[in-house]
C-alpha cells in the first residue's frame, strides 16, 4: 500500500515537472521580439537555469521538449545573428560612402555628408566589439584623412589671402603712379592690366578686401575723371563726324530706294559701311539715330538677299525638327522603362538585387538627364 502511494506520488511530481517545461517553453516564445538585445539574452539564461532546477525523469516526452525549448530559443539567435550580419554590412557599406567622401574637394558639403555618415554608424547597432572595434578604426581612419585634407585646404586658403592682400598692395601702389598720366589710351590699357592682376590675385579677406579695394578704385577713377574731360574737348569733331556719316545715310538710302540686287549695289553698300567705320564717333548725341537710319537704308536693300536664304534656312529647320522628334521619342521610351524599373524594384527580394537595380536606375536617369540636355541645345538652335 506505502508502495502503491510512492508510485502514485512520482507520478504527480513528474506531471507538475512536465507541466513546469511546457511553462517555460511558453515563456520562451512570449518573449518579445522587439526587444533590445540584452533583455532578451537576460530572459534567456533566466529560464535555462529555471530548465536545469526541474528534475529529469528520462523520459520521451521531456526530450521532445527540451528540443521545442532549444528551438525556440534558437529563433532569437537566429535573429541575433541576422541583425549582427546586417550592421556589419552596413557599417562596411558606410565605411566605402566615407572613403570616397574622403577626396572630395566640396569640404562643406563633405563636412554635412561625413555627419551624416557618422549618424548612420551610430544607429547601425553592433555586430561585436571585437568586429565593431577593427570596423570603425577602418570608417574613423577616413574620416580622419577627409578632416586632415580640410585642415590643410583651409590653412592653405588664409595663405593664399595673405599673399592676395600682398599682391594687391603692390598693385595699389602702381595704380596710384599711374593716375595723373595724360597718355589716355597706354595709361587705360595699364589700368585693364592691373585690374586683370587685381580679380587673378584672389580674395584677400573678409575684413581687408573691401577696404584695399576702395584705395585701388580711387586712383583708377582719378585717371578716368581727367580722361573724361578730355573727351570732352572732342565733342567739337564729332559733330563735324556727324556731318560725314549725313551723307553716308543719304547714299546708303538711294541705293536702297532703286530696289536692283546686284554684285556692285552690294559691294557700294559695303563700301558704305566701311566708310562709316573710318570716320569714327559722331557723337553719343547723334551716333545712333545716324546709325539707324542708315542701317535701316542697309537692311532694305539686304531684305531681298535674305529671301534665298530663307529658304535654305526653312530646309534646315525642317532637319532639326525631324531630329528633336527622333530624341523626343527616345526620351519618352527611356522614362516608360524607368518607370517599369521603378516599379519593379519592390518585387525585388534581394538586397544585391535591390543595389544593382538601384545603380541601373540612376544610369537611366543619367541617360536620359543627357538626352534632355541634347534636347534642350537642339531647341537652343531651332529658337536662334
Amino acid at each position: 500500500m506505502a508502495e502503491n502511494r510512492e508510485m502514485f506520488n512520482e507520478v504527480i511530481d513528474q506531471e507538475e515537472d512536465i507541466n513546469l517545461r511546457k511553462q517555460l517553453i511558453e515563456e520562451v516564445k512570449n518573449i518579445p521580439s522587439d526587444a533590445d538585445w540584452n533583455t532578451i539574452s537576460s530572459s534567456i539564461q533566466n529560464l535555462k537555469r529555471r530548465w536545469k532546477r526541474i528534475n529529469y525523469w528520462e523520459s520521451a516526452l521531456e526530450d521532445s521538449l527540451e528540443e521545442e525549448f532549444e528551438a525556440a530559443i534558437d529563433v532569437f539567435y537566429g535573429k541575433r545573428n541576422e541583425v549582427i550580419a546586417n550592421s556589419k554590412a552596413l557599417k562596411e557599406e558606410l565605411i566605402g560612402r566615407a572613403k570616397t567622401v574622403a577626396q572630395t574637394n566640396n569640404f562643406n558639403q563633405g563636412t554635412n555628408e561625413m555627419n551624416e555618415l557618422l549618424n548612420q554608424w551610430k544607429a547601425a547597432g553592433s555586430c561585436g566589439k571585437e568586429t565593431d572595434d577593427e570596423l570603425w578604426e577602418q570608417f574613423n581612419a577616413a574620416r580622419q584623412t577627409f578632416f586632415d585634407r580640410k585642415h590643410d585646404y583651409w590653412q592653405a586658403r588664409q595663405e593664399k589671402s595673405q599673399n592676395a592682400k600682398t599682391a594687391k598692395e603692390e598693385l595699389i601702389k602702381k595704380a596710384e603712379g599711374l593716375k595723373t598720366s595724360t597718355e589716355w589710351k597706354k595709361t587705360a590699357d595699364a589700368y585693364n592690366e592691373l585690374l586683370n592682376q587685381w580679380k587673378a590675385a584672389g580674395f584677400a579677406g573678409k575684413d581687408q578686401d573691401d577696404a584695399l579695394w576702395a584705395r585701388f578704385n580711387e586712383a583708377r577713377q582719378a585717371f578716368y575723371d581727367a580722361r573724361g574731360a578730355y573727351y570732352d574737348e572732342q565733342r567739337a569733331e564729332n559733330a563735324k563726324r556727324a556731318l560725314a556719316k549725313e551723307e553716308l545715310v543719304k547714299a546708303a538710302q538711294a541705293i536702297a530706294d532703286e530696289k536692283f540686287y546686284s554684285r556692285e549695289n552690294s559691294d557700294k553698300m559695303k563700301n558704305l559701311n566701311a566708310e562709316w567705320k573710318k570716320i569714327g564717333f559722331a557723337g553719343k548725341g547723334k551716333e545712333d539715330a545716324l546709325w539707324a537710319q542708315f542701317r535701316a537704308a542697309a537692311d532694305s536693300y539686304f531684305e531681298g538677299l535674305k529671301q534665298y536664304n530663307q529658304s535654305r534656312h526653312d530646309q534646315w529647320m525642317m532637319r532639326m525638327q525631324e531630329t528633336r522628334n527622333r530624341k523626343l521619342d527616345l526620351i519618352q521610351k527611356q522614362k516608360r522603362q524607368l518607370k517599369w524599373m521603378e516599379q519593379e524594384l519592390t518585387s525585388l527580394l534581394s538586397q544585391s538585387a535591390v543595389d544593382e537595380m538601384k545603380e541601373d536606375i540612376e544610369d537611366k536617369k543619367d541617360f536620359i538627364a543627357e538626352l534632355e540636355e541634347e534636347l534642350a541645345e537642339l531647341d537652343k538652335k531651332i529658337a536662334e
